[in-house]
């Protein structure tokens, strides 16, 4: 059962609420960086200021992405693409998710985006069912009656209350082998703390607030190859550490010294990178390095260069993905893994000096390197716009999409200027200079706290974006409850009418591994080859901070694609499922075929 807490009386925690209302009085950042209450990592800026403040003064050595070398940019980039290439499109579908999405990831089998953002503010724009409040303090009786935790159902834009107890802000997740929430982390209270919420119906939160040995806040979770969750750094927590089974707790973690050589003094290497790569060993990214470090052995097997131009990781928030991992119906002994690194910051301090009202441009470069290589190298190319904080998903196609974000500044209560509301596509396979192209731009800043997530039908959910320490909505960035749906251009109308439509009950549900599965699907299309076929599977990201955890497409092998004779718009796939959970964690996964880069809508399938 959930545990509930009787009392949250944390020294910190209270202070901050006893001044919620100072928050509001346009001087207050000032009070809160003095006192240093949430400790001294943790500056404010004046959420009420000028957005266009950075236009009206000389910023010194503001030199954003340095000059690349003369390979990384080709004579004549382009990211315009061909003047009629459809760029997407935009719909807004909520007014008011009820909280704001920090947190964000898709629940399978319910089809709902589950959001949370923290329980330290004691507010949002729901309130718990009821008329119910959970007691924070049995001497005062201070309760909180406010929801801070919602399904978001991704068909009717309904919102399902749900009631947490810990504290989630800045905290990490992802999916168990049966599709169900795992999380860790948070503040205070909530830092050690695993969770646990099934998709059943009337289902909430389990909550073990004494799991980990180490607090994790701003710190990434990944799966393993057998399902498990490994949990990496945090502030001040130089370490890592394995979820244990539910009900029990860690009596010490491992410490990680990598953490301890990437931090600085703005940190810059909270929420590392963390990629499962293809041989079972996890990528780790923190500031401008990485490393892999082997589960089993817990040795760091091979150090990897330095990606040159600046820093990647939490307050100079980058993005990264595993690219897709491709397959054929007969692998070879090693499965090559990609992972690209875009944006962040290339100045140090750029938290310190946005806390100064100095806003330097964020990086417009990405690295990109092949971690299964025994001599991996670095290959930098840039990107249509600078961009910090930003978030970025692997479509079914297997292309990139980069949204949100700003493109000055860093991640920070108002450290961030000139939002970056263009997204933009980047297709692995195209030649260097013709791989990204920028797309139609949204009109919602999507700044600090906002998050993203892949749907079913290939639609992208855009929510949350909050720079202000709690709700408040006359701030130079108000805290944002709109959801909107973004429409990669594959949905265009001019493309969508030959879209393969999956039948259902000819799809598998459950598959293991290394093994020929069929599935069948209809089109409009006259012909149908194999080689403009492809079946991908997708694992829903756990997206926060500009890190989508576990995040992953796995492009499958094929055997044949045959047209059934007597009904020719009817179609069998042979494809080969994942050889291992070192390419494919078990889980559920999101099912796609794509014909001449146009997905399908997605069917439900475990791998295990």
């Amino acid at each position: 059962m959930a545990i509930v807490f009787k009392s949250l009386a944390i020294l910190p925690l209270l202070f901050v609420a006893s001044y919620a209302q100072l928050w509001l009085r346009p001087d207050a950042f000032e009070f809160f960086n003095l006192h240093k209450i949430l400790g001294p990592h943790e500056l404010f800026n004046n959420p009420f200021g000028d957005a266009q403040d950075y236009r009206k003064k000389r910023i010194d050595n503001d030199f954003g992405t340095e000059p690349l070398p003369k390979s990384a940019i080709p004579s004549l980039p382009s990211f315009l693409g061909l003047p009629n290439e459809p760029k997407g499109s935009w719909e807004l579908v909520s007014v008011n998710s009820g909280v704001s999405a920090m947190h964000s990831i898709l629940l399978p089998k319910v089809n709902k985006v589950l959001m949370y953002d923290a329980t330290i503010w004691k507010k949002s724009e729901i309130r718990l069912p009821a008329g119910h409040c959970r007691l924070l303090n049995k001497t005062t009786g201070e309760n909180d009656c406010y929801c801070h935790s919602v399904l978001f159902d991704i068909a009717t834009s309904a919102i399902t209350p749900l009631e947490l107890h810990t504290d989630t802000w800045c905290s990490s997740g992802g999916l168990s082998v049966d599709g169900n929430l795992v999380g860790t982390g948070g503040f205070q209270g909530g830092a050690k703390t695993v969770r646990y919420l099934e998709t059943c119906q009337g289902c909430n939160w389990r909550e073990f607030p004494t799991a980990l040995a180490d607090r994790r806040w701003y710190s990434t979770q990944a799966e393993l190859p057998d399902g498990g969750f490994i949990v990496v750094g945090g502030r001040d927590a130089f370490s890592y550490e394995y979820i244990p089974r539910e009900g029990r707790s860690n009596a010490k973690s491992f410490f990680f010294d990598f953490l301890r050589k990437t931090s600085d003094k703005d940190e810059n290497n909270l929420y590392p990178f963390v990629h499962l790569s293809t041989d079972g060993n996890l990528f780790i990214f923190a500031n401008d390095r990485s490393v892999l470090l082997n589960p089993k052995s817990n040795q760091v097997v091979r150090e990897l260069p330095a990606l040159p131009g600046g820093h990647r990781s939490y307050p100079a928030t980058g993005m990264s993905v595993l690219l897709p991992i491709k397959l054929h119906s007969r692998n070879n002994e090693v499965i090559p893994a990609e992972v690209l690194v875009c944006g962040g910051s290339g100045h140090i301090d750029a938290y310190t000096q946005a806390s100064k009202d100095i806003f330097y441009t964020a990086l417009q470069d990405c690295g990109r390197i092949r971690i299964t290589d025994e001599k991996p190298v670095w290959k930098r190319e840039i990107m249509p716009s600078p961009r910090v904080m930003g978030d970025m998903m692997i479509l079914p196609t297997g292309d990139v999409l980069l949204l949100n974000g700003a493109m000055r500044g860093c991640s920070g209560w108002g450290f961030a200027r000139e939002p970056n509301l263009i997204p933009a596509i980047y297709n692995p396979k195209a030649r260097l200079g013709n791989r990204f192209r920028a797309l139609q731009a949204s009109t919602i800043p999507r700044m600090y706290h906002s998050s993203s997530v892949v749907l079913p039908d290939g639609k992208i959910l855009v929510a949350g974006s909050n720079t202000n320490n709690g709700y408040v909505y006359n701030a130079m960035f108000p805290t944002e409850l709109r959801v909107e749906k973004f429409s990669p251009p594959y949905l265009d109308p001019s493309m969508i009418g030959h879209r393969p439509v999956i039948i259902a009950d000819r799809a598998p549900k459950l598959i293991a591994y290394n093994s020929l599965f069929r599935l069948q699907f209809r089109s409009t299309a006259l012909k149908i080859e194999k080689k403009d076929i492809k079946v991908t599977m997708y694992a829903p990201s756990f997206t926060t901070h500009g890190v989508a955890m576990n995040q992953r497409l796995i492009d499958l092998g094929l055997e044949d694609v045959i047209t059934e004779m007597a009904f020719p718009w009817l179609h069998t796939i042979k494809a080969v499922s994942p050889p291992s959970g070192k390419v494919a964690p078990p889980g559920y996964y999101m099912l796609y075929v794509v014909h001449q880069g146009v997905p399908s809508v997605a069917t439900w399938v475990q791998i295990k």
